[in-house]
């Protein structure tokens, strides 16, 4: 099926892009109606996920916590923030072929993976030396 470029769709894939914070749906939501009031949440969800669809955004499915859409597109290591929730970048090199040293007893046909690392952010190791 080929999609169509729209404008509402730019203007997600630009937030996105602008934001570069493993922003949540409503985070940008939040940035786009600030210049363009009449845009919905629902145009901005259902374009947040035809773009990762399409490789051009990255989505992050975080356990516990909402989805997350990340402006890099290529394979790499994230940490979350146990206290404030942010999602951070992890700075080392993706382990690549994991998925083939998986002894599967259930049939799956491995796809991918995230790695996901938890901890404390400097922001966050501050406040609790305060």
């Amino acid at each position: 099926m080929i999609q169509r470029n729209t404008i509402q769709r730019k203007l997600v894939f630009d937030a996105v892009n602008k934001l570069k914070n493993h922003a949540t749906a409503d985070e940008v939501y939040e940035e786009i109606v600030k210049e363009h009031p009449n845009i919905s949440k629902a145009t901005v969800y259902r374009n947040l996920n035809v773009l990762s669809e399409m490789g051009q955004i990255r989505k992050l499915e975080i356990p516990g916590s909402p989805d997350r859409f990340d402006h890099l597109c290529y394979d790499h290591c994230h940490a979350r923030c146990e206290k404030c929730g942010r999602v951070f970048d992890v700075d080392a090199d993706f382990v690549t072929g994991l998925e083939k040293s998986i002894r599967d007893t259930h049939g799956f046909a491995f796809t991918g993976y995230d790695i996901l690392f938890r901890g404390i952010c400097p922001d966050c190791q501050k406040t609790q030396k305060d």
